[in-house]
């Protein structure tokens, strides 16, 4: 379990580097007064294990700009070895945005999985309005309860080798063009030959599952076999897919590969503990599946990440607890 005595931890992602299990997760101070403020006020924490239970804190490893597309908070991403270095693809947002609603991707390179230098000033990629909603195309009210409808949705990325040799792949979180609100989420692609520059792609999947966004994605091969795991909060799905929530926040799809396509209206919650949100899915240097992070309980002030619950998939392909 990492909880933090001084900060709120939430969405997490993980890194084996062969030795180490790293812990990358967003942090924000108490001081701060009210837990809502945490998003605009985001950094980056790292922690080590050696057997995804006990953590070595080793503190912010990365954070805003001084200035630009990434001055106001960074969030939840992803990193991979690309045969050289460390590669970290991170969701930022900007004093200059839209709030928390104007979602940029950003990129940073380290040696050593503590120390990341930016790889540019400009984001890796934009939303493509070709096939995503945007702010221009939707740019809704300024305020009030409905500004999450006016989101640029962009964040979230997922790096993963094409498992063909061919290239990079980034899954995004993202909301399609001509669907209604919290019907509208979908997986952005892009794609790259270097890791530099990146073509936006059609959506791996269709909108209409009841799902505003799907967050936090892992695609991944679990006991030989590949699945999608997803995360929606409750209040960003239809009343049809949230009467069969039972409010759980962790959501998985059969697969038929790393990259889809997938049918997002055959998604089913994972149960086994249904306030379990963002979280980081895991397999172990033994073979085994693990998942764990932190748990989104209303009334419940304190954030932090809970302790592995060893996983599986069913015969259908669906995520289950062992």
């Amino acid at each position: 379990m990492l909880r933090l005595d001084d900060h709120w931890v939430w969405d997490a992602w993980v890194v084996d580097d062969g030795s180490l299990y790293h812990l990358y997760y967003l942090q924000a101070p108490h001081s701060l007064g009210d837990r809502e403020k945490r998003h605009v006020n985001a950094t980056i924490g790292h922690a080590t294990s050696r057997d995804l239970v006990d953590w070595e804190v080793l503190g912010t490893t990365f954070g805003p700009a001084e200035a630009g597309f990434d001055d106001l908070a960074i969030w939840t991403g992803s990193a991979i070895h690309d045969g050289s270095r460390w590669r970290m693809f991170y969701t930022a947002v900007s004093t200059a945005g839209h709030h928390i609603y104007d979602q940029r991707i950003g990129s940073a390179v380290s040696d050593d999985l503590h120390h990341w230098v930016r790889v540019s000033d400009e984001p890796v990629l934009r939303v493509d309005p070709r096939h995503y909603k945007t702010l221009s195309s939707h740019p809704g009210p300024t305020t009030g309860p409905d500004l999450e409808g006016s989101s640029e949705t962009w964040r979230d990325p997922l790096v993963l080798a094409d498992p063909d040799g061919d290239g990079w792949h980034l899954l995004i979180t993202a909301r399609a063009l001509g669907a209604a609100k919290n019907d509208d989420g979908v997986i952005a692609h892009a794609w790259s030959r270097d890791l530099e520059t990146w073509e936006v792609r059609e959506p791996l999947c269709e909108p209409g599952a009841g799902f505003g966004q799907l967050e936090v994605l892992r695609s991944m091969v679990i006991d030989g076999r590949p699945a999608l795991v997803f995360t929606c909060h409750p209040d960003e799905m239809t009343p049809e897919r949230r009467a069969m929530s039972g409010e759980c926040c962790t959501w998985s799809v059969p697969s038929p590969g790393l990259l889809g396509p997938w049918d997002i209206t055959k998604a089913r919650p994972f149960t086994a503990d249904p306030a379990l949100f963002a979280a980081p899915v895991v397999t172990r240097r033994d073979g085994t599946t693990v998942i764990f992070g932190f748990h989104h309980v209303p009334g419940d002030d304190s954030l932090w990440i809970g302790d592995p619950i060893e996983v599986t998939l069913d015969e259908e392909g669906y995520l289950v607890a062992r």
